[in-house]
């Protein structure tokens, strides 16, 4: 792997009207043509990615997007695809015609300041007209910047408030697995090779497990599941932690002694892109699901399923298993996720490898706003195999939400016993939430 993933780039998306310059400016930025540009309003129709680096802050993702005027029926499909990206956006650069930033404008910016999300205003086209505005933007706290896609003209300006916009922490990312092992720690990483393990290399999230390893300075042994057995013997000292594909929980936590800490690829990414505590939470719901309930599958990548896929076929069959009736599966890919959300009665995300932390969060806070628990694929496949409380000894802080929301969940049990013993009441009490706000951020 040569190039760093876009899931671990940081996400500056471009918006604004059609005809407002913002092709041109992503062409000024990466020093090449991104994106076509046309004195046609509406020629940018999907959004274009362009991954680079942009020094100092390193890898990056630049996004195009259609303008959010279009009209007729495509032109509102293209609007609803742009608007899609506001969710996975580190940063977002607004452009307007140097004279002509208006209402369309302001409700942008409101929309990213309630979700958090830096925000620089570009008022673009300065060598063709006469910029006003700019001081009343900055009375509001926002980075303007002039700029003349076609001159250059403000363009390092733009450069500079992009590294001043990058979000607290982004030059210093959380670990994945390496603050989980002492100085010079031993960590076994089982991977199973399948039929969907991809022909000469290790998947995403094995590799950047690896590479964090390598930069704490420990050690990595990597096996299939079927060696681990006879590696551990071969060991001389036990492993200060096990990492395996959540598939084979099973055959992993029998053939680890129970000293020895075990978790999965998965839980590592829900903790590294996601919220831990929140997924661990959101398991306690399958306990209440019911036949012909609705279970969302999230899936961030969009590969071709084959064989025993994970979210088609695995996680629908032990969800079977464990209930002992149906439940109806809808599986979504890639940046596609539901805009009604109220038909599910639960959300399981996948590992999100390929995404970043800023849109499983999004996603998280969007379930959480419609009342439905969401859980990733590794705490669901630990939840309904028996094994979510060695898998969660890792992390104290989950592994203390897991005890509290099983607890409350033997609560509600006791109280529906007495409830069905007493008579029926005309009053229906409203469904508890799961998870109480878990990204901090207000809806």
């Amino acid at each position: 792997m040569n190039t760093a993933p876009r899931g671990s780039r940081l996400h500056i998306a471009v918006f604004g009207q059609r005809n407002a310059g913002k092709s041109s400016l992503i062409n000024a930025l990466a020093g090449q043509q991104v994106s076509i540009v046309s004195p046609v309003a509406g020629t940018t129709t999907d959004p274009v990615e362009k991954a680079m680096e942009l020094q100092p802050i390193g890898p990056v993702l630049l996004i195009d997007t259609a303008g959010l005027d279009d009209s007729g029926e495509l032109g509102a499909l293209r609007v609803e695809k742009t608007l899609r990206i506001t969710e996975r956006c580190d940063i977002a650069v607004i452009v307007a015609p140097a004279d002509a930033w208006g209402a369309a404008e302001d409700a942008l910016v409101a929309r990213f300041q309630a979700a958090k999300v830096a925000v620089i205003a570009v008022l673009n086209q300065c060598d063709r007209v006469q910029p006003s505005g700019a001081e009343a933007l900055r009375a509001r706290k926002l980075p303007v910047v002039l700029t003349s896609a076609v001159s250059g003209a403000g363009l390092d300006l733009l450069r500079a408030a992009l590294v001043s916009a990058v979000p607290d922490g982004w030059l210093d990312p959380p670990a994945i697995v390496s603050d989980l092992l002492p100085p010079g720690g031993l960590c076994v990483l089982v991977v199973p090779i399948d039929k969907e393990a991809p022909k000469g290399r290790l998947i995403l999230p094995q590799v950047q497990t690896i590479r964090d390893l390598l930069d704490g300075d420990q050690t990595a042994v990597v096996v299939k599941e079927r060696e681990l057995a006879s590696t551990l013997k071969r060991l001389g000292r036990p492993p200060d932690l096990v990492v395996t594909d959540s598939q084979a929980f099973l055959k992993v936590c029998a053939d680890v002694p129970e000293g020895v800490p075990v978790t999965s690829f998965s839980i590592l990414f829900a903790r590294y892109k996601g919220d831990l505590d929140a997924f661990v939470a959101g398991a306690q719901a399958i306990d209440r699901l019911k036949p012909g309930d609705r279970v969302l599958i999230a899936e961030s990548c969009t590969h071709h399923p084959i064989g025993e896929d994970i979210g088609r076929v695995k996680i629908p069959r032990w969800l079977v298993q464990y209930l002992g009736f149906e439940v109806r599966i809808s599986t979504y890919s890639g940046h596609d996720f539901p805009a009604d959300l109220a038909e599910f009665s639960l959300a399981i995300h996948c590992g999100s490898c390929t995404t970043n932390r800023r849109e499983v969060l999004a996603r998280i806070l969007r379930c959480h706003a419609a009342g439905v628990p969401i859980t990733n694929y590794g705490v669901a496949i630990a939840k309904v195999q028996g094994l979510l409380e060695r898998v969660l000894r890792p992390f104290p802080g989950a592994h203390m939400t897991m005890q509290t929301t099983e607890a409350q969940r033997a609560a509600e049990g006791d109280a529906d016993l007495q409830r069905s013993a007493s008579p029926p009441s005309l009053s229906v009490p409203l469904r508890p939430s799961v998870v109480s706000n878990p990204i901090g951020v207000s809806p």
